[in-house]
């Protein structure tokens, strides 16, 4: 029998869960990103100096050590072809480190008092080994200019334990989790000489070689440790945590670092803080992505007029992950637009603009996706149903750009661990790659 997966489908996916793996936080995402982009020739830009582009050439830019964005230099005048663009996001629901977070428990144990982030399931993340990741803010030279580390443990570190059934006898017929309450992870058991303050802080400077006093600050989260696998009789789905919106921000990276530079200028944007508003200096609300744009046509000697001008020659395709048919909920899609697993990836459409798709940006993605021999669905909401957003109507307010909101379809969105399909990942990789150099 032949396989239904391919070889390469396989091992694309392979790719992406180690992609995953490695990108516990936003900052490890953006830290991933640059390890396929800087062997490629890309070069960063820092935003307090000028900047010197040459046509074709590489370069990236980050904000905050969460938010990226990449470009290839268009070969053409710019006011003429203007930007390809790719939006993602690096950032998925989870919960935060509060300040000062132990909480001791009637002198027998200490658990960490947590921030919910976004909108997880929560009851996804009960009973699993979970560790943390982020990034340390130690002392610099200047107040101004602290020195910033990434934190990521080598081991589970934390759980958040359930309720006994014999305790909560109706938890199967459905539970509300109380996020301030039942959400707080146990770290340890509370032993002689084991101090109940800074015991964090002190794992954290014995980790980094650092004195505790040089610790200022830290945004530290949550994620699961156990890596993502595929699964199915046939190896045919991904099982694995922040599919939503990493297998996006792998694909979209992917397509750049292998792209080479053409008559428009190719870009890559993944921003920080979608799942909680986009409304951050690093997010798709802020101005950073327009600031990168003018200031690509600045570099090129062009004028403001030209900006507009480019951008009226341009297309955004917004990636983020969309939902699939559930096997157990048929009757939560639209009766007749039913995205599946592996059937490719979504043109994602809300007659009230909850997406940016219309009708010719989603003529424009069918004729990509045929021309790298792709399939594709579309999602609608039911008509009962509000549904969520996502990173491209914000840009929209910002950019004058066409723009297509589409995604790969995945189960159980914002779960702990979302399902996606093998097959769809290396389609919408290739699409992507089209995208990029199709005029």
């Amino acid at each position: 029998m032949t396989s239904y997966i391919s070889d390469e489908e396989q091992q694309f996916a392979q790719l992406l869960l180690d992609f995953i793996q490695e990108s516990p936080s936003s900052f490890h995402a953006v830290e991933g990103v640059k390890k396929m982009l800087v062997p490629q020739g890309f070069q960063e830009l820092p935003f307090k100096e000028k900047w010197l582009l040459k046509s074709g050439g590489k370069y990236y830019v980050t904000r905050n050590n969460s938010a990226l964005i990449a470009f290839v230099v268009g070969e053409g005048l710019p006011e003429k072809y203007g930007f390809h663009l790719i939006g993602a996001h690096t950032d998925s629901p989870g919960f935060r480190i509060k300040p000062l977070p132990e909480i001791p428990v009637e002198g027998h144990y200490l658990k960490l008092n947590v921030e919910t982030y976004g909108g997880p399931i929560l009851n996804t993340w009960l009973d699993r080994p979970l560790s943390l990741a982020g990034r340390i803010i130690l002392r610099g030279e200047s107040p101004f200019s602290p020195q910033i580390k990434l934190f990521c443990s080598d081991r589970p570190l934390v759980l958040i334990p359930n309720l006994a059934i014999h305790m909560n006898q109706k938890v199967n017929e459905g539970f509300a989790l109380n996020k301030q309450k039942d959400m707080l992870p146990l770290l340890t058991q509370l032993t002689e000489g084991l101090e109940t303050d800074g015991v964090l802080i002190h794992h954290l400077a014995k980790t980094l070689l650092c004195p505790q006093e040089d610790i200022l600050d830290f945004d530290l989260f949550l994620y699961e440790y156990e890596k993502g696998c595929l699964v199915g009789l046939q190896q045919e789905f991904i099982s694995s945590g922040r599919l939503d919106d990493l297998a996006m921000v792998h694909a979209g990276a992917w397509a750049l670092s292998k792209a080479k530079p053409t008559l428009m200028t190719q870009v890559l944007a993944c921003f920080d803080h979608e799942e909680c508003g986009s409304t951050s200096k690093q997010g798709a609300a802020s101005p950073f992505l327009a600031h990168v744009l003018e200031r690509i046509l600045l570099a090129l000697k062009k004028d403001r007029g030209a900006y507009f001008q480019a951008l009226a020659h341009s297309f955004l395709i917004s990636a983020d992950m969309a939902h699939a048919l559930h096997p157990n909920s048929v009757e939560k899609l639209d009766p007749v637009n039913r995205p599946i697993l592996n059937g490719g990836p979504v043109i994602k459409i809300s007659a009230n603009q909850r997406y940016t798709t219309d009708a010719e940006s989603a003529a424009v993605f069918v004729a990509i996706c045929q021309r790298a021999k792709v399939p594709v669905q579309k999602f609608v909401n039911r008509s009962d149903e509000r549904g969520g957003s996502t990173i491209g109507p914000i840009s929209s307010t910002h950019l004058d750009i066409r723009s297509v909101d589409i995604g790969n379809p995945i189960l159980a969105m914002h779960s702990v661990r979302e399902l996606g399909g093998v097959k769809d990942h290396l389609a919408i990789a290739n699409v992507f790659s089209e995208f990029y150099k199709t005029l």
